[in-house]
């Protein structure tokens, strides 16, 4: 995983993630939702239809210009 050079921006948190498999290991910013804590991530993906709770590490600019987030472990 390549990360951006100004560590402070890429950091490790707990996010809701949609998508409708859970077989990708990198996401776009736009299906991405960071909150708070795990117990968060958990409550709101269970509220709705196609979102994951996940531990992620970014937003990490990729080659094409993207700002995309990279999966650590689902919840």
């Amino acid at each position: 995983m390549q990360t951006d050079p100004d560590q402070s921006i890429v950091q490790r948190c707990y996010a809701v993630i949609y998508t409708p498999s859970q077989r990708r290991k990198r996401f776009p910013e736009n299906c991405v939702h960071p909150v708070a804590n795990a117990e968060e991530a958990l409550a709101t993906a269970a509220e709705q239809i196609d979102c994951h709770a996940a531990e992620v590490m970014g937003p990490s600019r990729s080659s094409e210009g993207f700002r995309l987030y990279y999966l650590l472990r689902w919840l």
